[in-house]
């Protein structure tokens, strides 16, 4: 061994001996900041909203930032009542009404709200998704239909991410068992497995409290890390540990821990760094989902290799008697036979492998994705999702979809609605300019001062008065000479000036004129609310078919050229439908994107590594063609896989496979300096 290496391995076993000699402090240390995260994990925000992180180029991402600026949007929920009778449904829908904070329910007797002996109510609140008002009243709504049996499919505040955190604990409880169990199994003596689990709770309870540090992350990043954690803590965890039963066999218990950290560093940390290479890749994504589960998912490896050289080697060394003392027979049974098996077929095997990882290759690419939770099928359901199949299965639900336009021109707005009104994939058209306003007239309808006055029943010189006060307010003076009755204004501009004469006192009507005003007004101002901006106007449509299809993203097209003949350029378009699209799109450059950075990232540091241009090769091939295998069963099966799935798998697994295949080399590479290749 040259000096130099003399010289590193010198500067590794005394930072090795000062983590075992100092273990008291680190305890300490540790403990504190146990505490602390302990009590920061409440300081993180967490965003349930996938489309938040869709690039700012994408058109749902642009039409969603221009409804959070210029339109209000009121809360929904979809409350469905089965076994009951219309009657009992209609007076029912009544008093539901009256519930604080409801702003009204749409229910009758169409199919679309009563089928089967069973009631849909479509629900408003009184305010957005994140008031509380909204939680209260969904609650009330849920206890004045205790006595039936009800299924409720709503988003409000976090009900989502409550979902999710209950779940994950179920997740991380049933793995704690499976990995207790298998630990149990794999150890060689019993008190290895509590130090075990002592540094990988430590390594999760301190990536968790520090995810603070970034202010808001995703459900997805929120949820993911503690099971990747779970999946490579333990590995490294387990690499020292079995170094030190190693080194215990003729060292004292202090040198065994200084030698098996000293070995286990530059093994624990070619693997980290492979993984931390992988993982790096996702940030380069455009779905900034990628940028989020990257840093939180690097930082846990980060923790969990600090948690691994600081505080594992002091618990080892602190509770090495009881590890002497509850020493067992292994239950792992000998399988020295499957090591012969794999030299004979040395020659054939790889040749199958190949061609295995070769069909699986083009497999992967033909995975089914989907990206809406309704295209997903999972064996275990839960409220919310139970809920949505049955009123899906019961109503067809509607795939709301909004398309926003410059405001302004109520005629050409009108116009729109009048032709998206004539498409069979769309039930319903809203939109303020197309809203019938009285005898068949819309609000968009421009009206002259004779039609003006017999709609509102009003002397036609009374009229003439106001469209000629308008023209003055307006500045269309031209229009006063060249004769007011042929003047048209559309009916919402006139509604709107008539109250405002009315409410500066400089007209009169009488009682019911005024009463018809006053409620007009009222609609008006929740009308503008939901669908006319400072800069733009909002039309909803509820489509009849899937939120997510190759038809559905055909007819985006259609509306989106339909709506283009008025407004060109100008339109954008914004629902779940279109969310799905543009992450379609996204995630198909993304995954390329991935595939390769990893493959050159991980190749490089492989390269340093083991300084050998051969072994980076081999591992790639095995790591990537595991990689392929597992997802070429969705496609044999054809079975969809949601998007993310793909991402949190393929995060773990190939951090995972990192590891088994850098210790497999590892130890074959330490063999071969005093044995044969066989």
């Amino acid at each position: 061994m040259s000096d130099s290496s003399r010289k590193k391995s010198s500067g590794i076993e005394k930072i090795a001996a000062f983590i075992v000699d100092k273990r008291k402090g680190i305890y300490l240390v540790y403990i504190v900041l146990g505490i602390f995260c302990f009590f920061s994990m409440n300081l993180t925000s967490v965003n349930n909203t996938l489309s938040d992180y869709l690039g700012d180029e994408t058109e749902t991402r642009k039409g969603l930032d221009v409804m959070d600026s210029e339109f209000t949007t009121y809360a929904t929920a979809q409350v469905m009542v089965d076994n009951i009778s219309y009657n009992t449904a209609s007076s029912l829908c009544e008093s539901l009404e009256k519930i604080d904070g409801v702003k009204e329910i749409a229910f009758d007797d169409t199919e679309k709200h009563y089928s089967g002996a069973s009631a849909l109510f479509s629900v408003t609140f009184d305010g957005v998704s994140t008031d509380e008002k909204c939680e209260t009243a969904l609650a009330n709504i849920e206890e004045a239909l205790a006595d039936y049996d009800t299924y409720v499919s709503a988003e409000l505040g976090d009900t989502k991410a409550e979902t999710i955190a209950a779940e994950i604990n179920v997740v991380m409880i049933i793995a704690c068992v499976i990995i207790v169990s298998v630990l149990l199994f794999t150890s060689r003596t019993y008190m290895e497995v509590p130090v075990l689990i002592i540094t990988f709770a430590m390594a999760a309870l301190l990536n968790k409290g520090s995810n603070f540090l970034f202010g808001t992350i995703s459900f997805v990043s929120d949820s993911i890390a503690v099971v990747l954690q779970l999946a490579l803590a333990i590995d490294y965890a387990i690499i020292l540990c079995h170094r030190y039963t190693e080194e215990r066999l003729t060292n004292e218990p202090r040198e065994a821990v200084i030698i098996a950290l000293k070995k286990a560093i530059p093994e624990i940390s070619g693997s980290c760094l492979t993984t931390i290479s992988g993982l790096a890749a996702m940030t380069f994504m455009h779905f900034r989902i990628g940028l989020d589960m990257g840093i939180i998912l690097i930082k846990a490896i980060f923790i969990s290799i600090l948690t691994v050289f600081t505080l594992m080697p002091g618990l080892v060394y602190s509770f090495s008697s009881l590890i002497d003392k509850t020493h067992h027979k292994s239950f792992v049974p000998q399988i020295n036979v499957w090591g012969r098996m794999v030299y004979k077929a040395r020659f054939v095997m790889p040749i199958i492998i190949l061609g295995i990882v070769a069909a699986c290759a083009v497999f992967s690419q033909k995975c089914p994705y989907v990206y809406s939770y309704t295209g997903l099928k999972t064996f275990r359901q839960n409220e919310s999702q139970i809920a949505s199949r049955m009123i899906d299965e019961t109503f067809m639900t509607d795939n709301v979809l909004a398309v926003i336009v410059p405001t302004g021109d109520y005629e050409k707005e009108k116009d729109l609605c009048a032709e998206l009104e004539k498409f069979d994939e769309i039930d319903t058209v809203t939109g303020l300019a197309g809203t019938e306003a009285k005898n068949g007239y819309v609000l968009g309808d421009a009206l002259t001062p004779r039609q003006f006055a017999e709609l509102i029943d009003i002397d036609i010189e009374l009229a003439r008065v106001a469209y000629g006060a308008y023209a003055v307010d307006k500045e269309h003076y031209g229009k006063i000479v060249g004769g007011i009755d042929s003047y048209s204004v559309p009916l919402i501009d006139m509604f709107e000036f008539a109250y405002d004469q009315m409410q500066e006192g400089t007209f009169t009507p009488d009682d019911e004129l005024k009463d018809d005003l006053d409620e007009l007004h009222d609609k008006l101002e929740d009308g503008k609310k939901q669908l006319k901006g400072e800069h733009y106007s909002r039309i909803v449509l509820n489509l009849n078919i899937p939120e997510e299809s190759e038809e559905t993203f055909a007819f985006l097209d259609t509306v989106r050229n339909t709506a283009a003949k008025y407004y060109g350029n100008e339109v954008l378009l914004a629902g779940n439908s279109t969310s799905d699209f543009d992450l379609s799109a996204t995630f198909g450059d993304d995954n390329t994107l991935i595939s390769v950075l990893s493959v050159v990232f991980v190749m490089l540091i492989l390269l340093f590594t083991f300084q050998s241009a051969g072994i980076p090769v081999i591992l790639i091939l095995v790591i990537q063609g595991s990689v392929w295998m597992n997802f070429s069963f969705p496609y044999l099966q054809n079975s969809p896989l949601f998007f993310l799935s793909y991402l949190v798998v393929s995060s773990i697994q190939m951090g995972a496979n990192i590891d088994y295949a850098i210790v497999i080399t590892n130890r074959y590479m330490e063999l071969r300096q005093e044995k044969s290749p066989k």
